[in-house]
């Protein structure tokens, strides 16, 4: 018979709290994944309660100011602020998103912060993108040409061709679409996943590129495309409001374009 209980050492248990000072009016509580690989302890959620009036309107600017103010051991990763590096990918509230882009208004009652699911996690809000990355590299992200350069201009592109990766060029490669999808937790290993998909075809669609046929080939795989359900759950969860989805299916659709 089937066990669906999580091993004991995967439970997550019930952490510190700590509470706003006194005099706060405008409070808020965060709930916030902790995990310590050194200290052999299971995972834990921590909880915060803080004074919104003294930090800024973002996820983000909550998690920086527990970091600063309250609890310096809390880690995650951040950058640009601006919702274009991707740093900041994590679970909140129940969807994969970026904390700087995320209003703290536009949740109600507690909020609950985990980081990127199915990933291994590093430490606390950080997850290990390893693989991920690995397969982004696999698809080789740059213009490939058989033709020599021309010798006093750049590679040209008409308007039309150029706007052809209007929704691809876009994507910061957060993850967050990739970890939301069902297919890619089972087969990461071999399903390439959303956000890599979307970067093919975007190598796929660029008129300056000379490599099509080779890069068809490479995803004509059971696994590297075809794990792809649409489930659609990747171009519901993209912070960017992109449409891997509809990448992945122009894909395929050129598969069969060309075989018959």
């Amino acid at each position: 018979m089937a066990e669906f209980t999580l091993p004991k050492n995967s439970k997550i248990e019930k952490g510190k709290t700590i509470a706003a000072a006194n005099g706060a009016k405008n409070k808020k509580v965060f709930h916030v994944y902790r995990w310590e690989p050194d200290s052999g302890n299971n995972p834990r959620m921590d909880t915060y309660e803080i004074d919104l009036d003294k930090c800024g309107p973002m996820v983000l600017d909550a998690i920086i100011y527990i970091k600063n103010e309250l609890d310096t051991t809390l880690t995650f990763r951040r950058s640009c602020r601006e919702g274009i590096c991707g740093s900041c990918s994590m679970n909140i509230g129940g969807t994969n998103t970026l904390a700087c882009t995320k209003a703290i208004e536009e949740y109600k009652g507690d909020i609950k912060i985990y980081p990127l699911p199915h990933l291994p996690v590093v430490k606390d809000l950080v997850p290990d993108l390893t693989n991920f990355y690995a397969q982004y590299a696999s698809i080789k992200p740059w213009i490939q040409t058989q033709s020599p350069p021309p010798p006093d201009r750049e590679r040209l592109q008409s308007k039309e061709e150029r706007e052809e990766l209007d929704g691809l060029y876009e994507c910061i490669l957060c993850a967050c679409c990739s970890t939301s999808c069902p297919s890619y937790w089972w087969n990461s290993d071999r399903y390439l996943g959303p956000a890599t998909l979307l970067q093919a075809y975007r190598w796929i669609a660029d008129s300056r590129d000379e490599n099509t046929g080779e890069r068809l080939d490479e995803l004509e795989d059971p696994f590297r495309l075809y794990r792809c359900h649409t489930i659609m759950n990747c171009t519901n969860t993209c912070p960017k409001g992109l449409n891997p989805a509809k990448a992945i299916g122009e894909i395929k659709k050129l598969l069969v374009e060309r075989s018959v």
